[in-house]
């Protein structure tokens, strides 16, 4: 396999994510997923970018190299923490050898606790002896760490996904996301009948942020919480999960716990590497379409449906 961008010393890492995110989009490559496979043959993917037809100029299935980011943003409830921990090593433990897993932590910033690698042991004990952080750190680092995957995804021939296990409430971040009241006295101020919009605004800037970044996201909370802004905030992280082909989960219970690591990872190792080639005049914003024909009819697929590409 060749060696990704982060098992380089960090001046290198440092070179090579900088070239790579300011580098032309010529091409793009999507996460895509066979949801129903009745089809004999292999499959062979068509697409399309506003509506016109693209080459997939490569294409790799579910048993190629992949590169999995796993960031830990953990901040409360022992017991929902430690069911986490004993999932993912479990989960970790299963995949197969040419998986290449990555431990970070959000704590003032995104730090690396293990880097990516078949060698399970020292990602197995890094996750056991990590200790709780005191606030969450999700939005303050989720686009380096997409841009990190990107820099990885863009210099090598392999599948890459970042995956956050995070337990964090908005009300415990750094920045204040509440919307306090501005005017008291007036019963028509907007802060009142939208207290969960500076929530939405920060989602919405990191969808735009993240519209370049090829990787997609996926997000295990562990803790769902009832009051209308973490439910804002909960619903913010699908829709920047989904904007890149991703997906979050919310569990409810201790009980959920171990099912949503399982089946996120499982959703990651199914996924399909998609490089399409994006023709020279295409506007930068565009919709992306794909089929998967199969005799009389098609493969039911799903895929990440936009893409945002840097200029120059």
């Amino acid at each position: 396999m060749p060696r990704p961008c982060s098992a380089l010393p960090a001046v290198l890492f440092a070179v090579c994510t900088f070239t790579t995110l300011h580098a032309q989009t010529a091409s793009v490559s999507i996460p895509a997923w066979i949801e129903t496979n009745n089809c004999a043959l292999p499959p062979k993917f068509e697409a399309a970018l506003n509506g016109k037809p693209v080459p997939v100029t490569a294409q790799l299935g579910p048993s190629s190299d992949q590169v999995i980011l796993v960031v830990l943003d953990l901040t409360g409830d022992l017991s929902l923490i430690e069911a986490a921990k004993q999932a993912l090593i479990a989960e970790i433990s299963k995949l197969p050898h040419n998986a290449w897993v990555g431990l970070l932590r959000t704590q003032d910033g995104l730090h690396v606790l293990a880097d990516p690698g078949t060698d399970r042991q020292p990602l197995i004990d890094a996750i056991r002896s990590l200790s709780n952080s005191s606030e969450p750190g999700l939005l303050e680092t989720v686009h380096s760490a997409l841009s990190l995957a990107d820099a990885i995804l863009r210099k090598s021939p392999v599948r890459v996904s970042v995956l956050y296990i995070t337990d964090g409430s908005i009300y415990s971040y750094r920045e204040d996301y509440s919307n306090p009241v501005i005017n008291g006295s007036d019963p028509h101020d907007l802060s009142r009948r939208f207290p969960e919009a500076l929530i939405t605004e920060k989602i919405s800037k990191l969808v735009e942020d993240s519209g370049s970044l090829q990787a997609p996201l996926f997000v295990v909370h562990l803790n769902h919480r009832r009051d209308r802004l973490n439910v804002a905030y909960e619903n913010g992280l699908e829709t920047l999960a989904d904007a890149t082909g991703g997906k979050s989960d919310v569990c409810r219970s201790v009980a959920e716990i171990p099912e949503a690591v399982a089946a996120m990872m499982a959703r990651i190792s199914s996924a399909w590497r998609l490089t399409l080639a994006v023709p020279a005049k295409i506007h930068n914003h565009f919709q992306i379409h794909l089929t998967a024909p199969c005799g009389d009819g098609d493969l039911r697929i799903s895929w990440r449906t936009r893409f945002h590409a840097k200029e120059g």
